[in-house]
C-alpha cells in the first residue's frame, strides 16, 4: 500500500492540478474553434458570461469572456454593463479571493507548467516582495485610468488587454494565426503586435526561472482578488490558538506572502502540509479537507462512516463536474458552424441551382435588412446588401477602428470607378454607431458607398464570417455567391482584381 501511495504522490497529478486542468477545459470547451480557427461568437451564446480567471476572449476555444477585459470595456457601454462586469468580479472576489489564481485560472496553469521545466530557480526575496506591488500600479493605471480616460472620448480601449496581457497573444493571437484559415490576418500585424509578442516571450521565459512572474508582479485581476482574501468564503485560514509563528509556512510558500492568507496568497494549500501544529486549514466545505486535517475528536467518531460519506460526496461531485464539462463541449460543438462547409452548388431535379448558405467562397451569403446611415442620421430605411443584383463589396468597419478608417477611401474609390457594375456597402458595427453620421459628413459627404448599421451584437458581422477582428470584407457576385472573404485590411488593387475576376466569370 505504501508503494502505491508513493507512486501516486510522485507521478499522478495533484488535486489542485486536476482542478486547473478541468477549468482550463471548461472555459475553453469550444474544441471546434481550435480546429476551425474561428472565435466562438454565436448569438445568443455564452460569451457575455465572465469566467473567473485570465482567459482571453479571443482564444478560439473560449466560451466566455475575461472578467478584466469585460470590466475595462464596460466603462463606455453604459451603467448596466459596468454594474454587470463589476458585480461579477466582486462576486468572484468575495467567494474565492485569490484562490481563483491558484485553482481556476487557465493562465495560472500555464505558468505552473512552465515553472516545472528544469532550470535554475530564482527564489523570493525582499526585491520580489517590492515588485509584487507593481500589479497594483498596473491595476490602477492600465485597468482603470486609461480605459476611463479613453471612454470619456468615446474610444473604448481595454488598455491592459491591448498593451500588456500575454494571454491575448498566447491564447488568442498565436492560436488563431497558427491556423491556415487566418493567413490573411498576418497583414494586420504591426508594431503593437511586435511589442506584445516580445513582452509575452519575456514573461514566458521568466516563468521558467521565477515562480508565476505574471501572477506575482503583473496581473491586476489577481491583485484585485487578493484584496478580498481576508473576507472570501473559500481559501486558507490560520487558527491563531494553534499557531506557534514558526514561519515554516512562509518559508515553504513560493509567492511573496508575509503571512498565510494575505493579499499575495493564492491558496495553493502547500503550507497545510508543512504546518507542525495543523494550525492551517481550508475555509469552506470539509470536502476540501485531507484526512490528516480533520480534527482528532471528529476523526474518532465513526471513522468508517465518515470516510464513506466523504468518498460518496467526492464521487458525486466528480460526476457532476464531468457532466458539466461534457455538456459544455457538446453545446459549443453543436452551435458553431460546420468545420468543412460544402462550397459546391447542387442541382436538383428541376434544374435550379441551389447553394449552401454561408460565408465561405462558393456559398450563398445570407441576407439581412440593415438600417441605412446617411451623413445626417441613422434612418429607419433598410437595405439587404445581398439583394442588389450586382457585384457587391461588403466592408465591416467602425469609426473606432484605425485600420478600418484608413482603408475606407479605397472602398470609396472602388465605388466611384465601378459605379455602373459594383455596389460598395460599408456596414458600421453597433459599437459607437452614433459617430458614423458625423464621420460620413466629414469624410464622404458625396460618396457612392452605401452605409448600413449592423444589427445589435454584430449579428450580421458574425453571419458573414466575422472572427472578432475588424476590418473584414466579403465580396459577392450578382447572385449573392461569395467570391472573396478577406479578414483584415485590404486595398484598392486587391479589391479591383477580385471584382475584375468576378466580372470575367
Amino acid at each position: 500500500m505504501s508503494k502505491i501511495k508513493t507512486f501516486m504522490n510522485k507521478y499522478l497529478p495533484t488535486k489542485r492540478r486536476l482542478m486547473q486542468l478541468y477549468f482550463a477545459l471548461l472555459f475553453n470547451a469550444n474544441i471546434k474553434g481550435f480546429i476551425s480557427g474561428r472565435i466562438f461568437s454565436v448569438t445568443p451564446g455564452t460569451k457575455f458570461l465572465c469566467t473567473p480567471g485570465i482567459n482571453c476572449y479571443s482564444c478560439p476555444g473560449a466560451i466566455g469572456a475575461c472578467p478584466l477585459g469585460s470590466l475595462q470595456g464596460s466603462f463606455d457601454n453604459g451603467k448596466s454593463s459596468f454594474f454587470y462586469a463589476f458585480g461579477i468580479v466582486m462576486l468572484y472576489a468575495i467567494i474565492f479571493g485569490r484562490m481563483i489564481c491558484g485553482w481556476l485560472c487557465p493562465f495560472g496553469l500555464i505558468q505552473d507548467l512552465l515553472y516545472k521545466i528544469k532550470s535554475p530557480k530564482m527564489k523570493k526575496s525582499p526585491v520580489t516582495r517590492i515588485l509584487s506591488y507593481m500589479k497594483y500600479v498596473i491595476l490602477v493605471f492600465f485597468a482603470v485610468v486609461v480605459p476611463v480616460t479613453y471612454a470619456i472620448y468615446k474610444t473604448p480601449t481595454p488598455a491592459f488587454c491591448k498593451y500588456i496581457c500575454p494571454a491575448g497573444i498566447i491564447e488568442g493571437g498565436l492560436l488563431l494565426l497558427s491556423n491556415k484559415v487566418n493567413d490573411s490576418s498576418f497583414r494586420m500585424l504591426g508594431p503593437l503586435f511586435t511589442w506584445k509578442f516580445l513582452l509575452m516571450i519575456s514573461i514566458v521565459v521568466g516563468c521558467v526561472f521565477i515562480y508565476r512572474v505574471f501572477c506575482r508582479f503583473i496581473c491586476p485581476l489577481g491583485g484585485l482578488y487578493g484584496l478580498f482574501n481576508k473576507f472570501s468564503f473559500l481559501g486558507v485560514k490560520v487558527d491563531e490558538e494553534k499557531c506557534t509563528h514558526c514561519n515554516l509556512c512562509v518559508a515553504q510558500c513560493k509567492v511573496d506572502i508575509k503571512h498565510v492568507g494575505d493579499q499575495e496568497c493564492i491558496s495553493c494549500g502547500e503550507c497545510i502540509n508543512v504546518c507542525p501544529t495543523k494550525a492551517i486549514s481550508w475555509k469552506g466545505p470539509k470536502i476540501l479537507l485531507k484526512p490528516n486535517e480533520i480534527p482528532a475528536e471528529e476523526a474518532a467518531e465513526q471513522p468508517a462512516k465518515r470516510e464513506n460519506n466523504r468518498l460518496m460526496l467526492q464521487i458525486g461531485t466528480a460526476v457532476v463536474m464531468i457532466g458539466v464539462l461534457a455538456a459544455a463541449i457538446i453545446y459549443a460543438w453543436n452551435v458553431t458552424p460546420p468545420l468543412n462547409p460544402t462550397n459546391s452548388a447542387t442541382t436538383p431535379s428541376d434544374g435550379e441551382v441551389e447553394y449552401t448558405p454561408g460565408f465561405e467562397v462558393g456559398q450563398k451569403l445570407p441576407g439581412s435588412l440593415l438600417p441605412i446611415i446617411t451623413k445626417d442620421a441613422i434612418t429607419e430605411e433598410t437595405m439587404d446588401p445581398t439583394a442588389t443584383g450586382k457585384i457587391t463589396v461588403i466592408n465591416f468597419w467602425g469609426t473606432w477602428c484605425g485600420p478600418c478608417v484608413k482603408e475606407l477611401p479605397d472602398f470609396d474609390q472602388i465605388a466611384t470607378d465601378f459605379a455602373d457594375s459594383v455596389i460598395v456597402v460599408a456596414v458600421h458595427t453597433d459599437m459607437l454607431k452614433e459617430e458614423a453620421p458625423g464621420h460620413i459628413q466629414t469624410e464622404f459627404p458625396d460618396s457612392k458607398m452605401i452605409f448600413l448599421l449592423d444589427n445589435k451584437t454584430k449579428d450580421y458581422f458574425n453571419t458573414c464570417g466575422g472572427t472578432g477582428s475588424y476590418p473584414h470584407t466579403v465580396v459577392i457576385d450578382e447572385n449573392g455567391i461569395v467570391v472573396a472573404n478577406i479578414v483584415g485590411p485590404t486595398h484598392y488593387e486587391e479589391l479591383k482584381q477580385i471584382i475584375e475576376a468576378a466580372q470575367a466569370d
